[in-house]
């Protein structure tokens, strides 16, 4: 049997690759793993590291890093399965539609999804660029209006680097790369070496009571650490782009789990070897005052510029990423067609880009850090996620084994405990809980008015239906 993705005609519609706007396919295993891991981290775990210390109450906020981990190694199974499955662009977008029956629910669940995109994207990203001038300040006070100026060309640079072939934006995501990983090993060298076993183990009375509290306030932890591992499916959104996809997906995606996990615990533990937690759980600058406490502030500072160089690195591959959605979206006219043109020199969606591009300028413009974290959870965690994690098991019976290079492990167990554990942390959003109801609802009244007036699903009579 064809594979869906090579265009078999009853494969659930996926139209051929070299029919799906001629991407090309430049990024290896490494600069797969590179982008994800790029991505994973950004400013995200030097800004809540402070806050899950917080949440917990002392050390024991290494649990909610573990936790975060164990989450997101379960929900690379179903991002595993269903990318090598799919290698296209856009990702979610495309593993909604085909899990849920292209042209009748997978349609909305899609559309859903795009719509949500529009939205969250443009947040995450400007998390990022607002998380960038925030830090800058440890170097130079920017004032509320110098930070958001910086994060509006720290966007306009983004966009600008980002408009070339996805070979040349392979070879600087190893760059980039190198200054990450380099940046968090040498923190975690620095703690090692300066390591005092008691600050680590000194806990609050109380730290290890397994009330409900305690589970409580490992939820809320768990939101923030989380959001620092996201973007391991990344490489899913850029699968038309994938060389040997049925087996770089799922091997980009464990080794970048892998990878950060191990990363974030030891530079985690390293940093509370060193600073007190009470100190810590109140720094702004905590990765600053770990190394000034070590080296000085000459070093302080230099290690101040490699943060900004990671949340520069985290934004560059998020918006590579996103840009990809719309694009797949307009290939299917399920959003304006203008967003499928791709460039004619470059090869890559042009449109897309600057377009996100654009939004996320605005909003870094307009929003606050802290407002938006758990905004983006809320948003994305029942259709994306939890969608996906139902929508493997739909595809199961649907698809014949043959059709999917790579199957989880103890199936259905992974989608199981996913689907759990993202009800779990959606719970624990607080009030971005309505927020993320608000815009599903939003957008399923705009899908329905669409469908209305164009008579697609699920306003077809089933005769025309079969006749299309």
């Amino acid at each position: 049997m064809t594979s869906p993705q090579n265009g078999d005609p009853s494969g659930g519609g996926i139209p051929p690759l070299e029919k799906r706007g001629e991407l090309e396919r430049g990024l290896g295993l490494k600069e797969a793993v590179a982008l994800n891991m790029i991505e994973m981290v950004g400013v995200g775990p030097f800004v809540v590291i402070p806050l899950v210390i917080k949440a917990m109450g002392g050390p024991q906020c290494l649990l909610a890093w573990a936790a975060g981990a164990a989450l997101a190694l379960l929900d690379g199974f179903v991002w595993s399965e269903l990318g090598a499955a799919m290698p296209l662009a856009g990702g979610s977008y495309v593993f909604l539609r085909e899990a849920y029956g292209p042209g009748r629910m997978g349609r909305m669940m899609s559309f859903l999804f795009v719509w949500q995109t529009l939205i969250q994207a443009p947040l995450s990203l400007a998390s990022g660029a607002i998380g960038f001038s925030q830090y800058a300040s440890y170097l130079y006070p920017l004032g509320k209006y110098g930070e958001k100026a910086l994060s509006g060309l720290l966007v306009i640079a983004l966009v600008l680097l980002l408009y070339r072939r996805i070979g040349s934006i392979g070879r600087i995501s190893l760059f980039l790369w190198a200054g990450v990983v380099g940046t968090i090993l040498w923190l975690i060298w620095g703690g090692v070496t300066h390591f005092q076993p008691k600050l680590v183990f000194t806990y609050a009375p109380g730290a290890w009571d397994f009330s409900w509290m305690f589970f409580a306030m490992l939820g809320s932890a768990t939101v923030n650490t989380i959001y620092t591992y996201w973007g391991y499916y990344n490489i899913c959104h850029l699968g038309g782009e994938i060389q040997n996809p049925e087996r770089n997906i799922p091997r980009g995606i464990f080794l970048s789990i892998i990878g950060i996990a191990v990363l974030y615990l030891a530079m985690q533990t390293s940093i509370l070897g060193v600073l007190p937690w009470q100190q810590a759980q109140d720094s702004p600058f905590i990765v600053s005052a770990f190394i000034e406490k070590l080296y000085g502030s000459g070093a302080a500072r230099f290690a101040t510029v490699m943060v900004l160089w990671i949340a520069f690195a985290s934004v560059f591959s998020s918006l590579l990423g996103y840009s990809r959605v719309p694009y797949s979206a307009a290939l299917d006219g399920n959003f304006f067609g203008v967003f499928a043109r791709v460039h004619p020199k470059k090869r890559f969606p042009h449109v897309s880009l600057l377009f996100l591009g654009a939004l996320t300028f605005v909003f870094a413009l307009l929003f606050k850090l802290r407002t938006v974290i758990a905004a983006i959870l809320a948003m994305r965690l029942i259709i994306q996620f939890i969608g996906q994690a139902v929508g493997v098991m739909l595809l199961r019976r649907r698809w014949s084994a043959d059709r999917l290079p790579f199957k989880m492990w103890l199936y259905p167990l992974p989608a199981l405990l996913t689907i759990v554990g993202w009800i779990w942390l959606f719970l624990r959003t607080g009030r971005a809980v309505w927020w993320g109801l608000f815009v599903i609802v939003l957008g399923l009244a705009v899908f329905l008015v669409r469908s209305r007036l164009r008579r697609e699903w699920p306003f077809l009579a089933a005769g025309a239906e079969a006749a299309r």
